[in-house]
């Protein structure tokens, strides 16, 4: 059975920072890309950051030079690191494990239930 956990929400006043971590089980993780999605109230869910099963990132341009994605495939987790954080950042932040084919087989992307980061003053 997949399972994503978000964990290290909470919080925080504007320029302060938060590590959020994801761990994963049930999955095949090392293969696959690892993405964390914003939801704002009142909006959509929307891409901040993804990191390949090499290590290779990408961020929404928002975001650029305060977060930072990491992923140990070990420990099957992936991190997200954001300082300098903005009232805008707020939402609940859901981590995603990208579909993958393997062996012949096909596996969907998977969601974790979400948590909450709110940065107010």
């Amino acid at each position: 059975q997949v399972q994503l956990v978000e964990s290290g929400g909470g919080l925080v006043q504007p320029g302060e920072s938060l590590r959020l971590s994801c761990a994963a089980s049930g999955i095949i993780f090392s293969m696959r890309s690892m993405s964390w999605y914003r939801q704002a109230p009142g909006k959509e869910r929307v891409l901040v950051t993804s990191i390949t099963g090499s290590g290779r990132t990408t961020y929404d341009d928002s975001v650029k030079g305060r977060f930072t994605i990491s992923r140990d495939n070990a420990e099957k987790a992936v991190y997200l690191q954001m300082n300098s954080l903005k009232p805008e950042d707020t939402g609940i932040y859901y981590c995603n494990a990208g579909a993958l084919w393997y062996s012949g087989r096909y596996y969907s992307d998977s969601w974790g239930q979400g948590t909450q980061v709110t940065v107010s003053s």
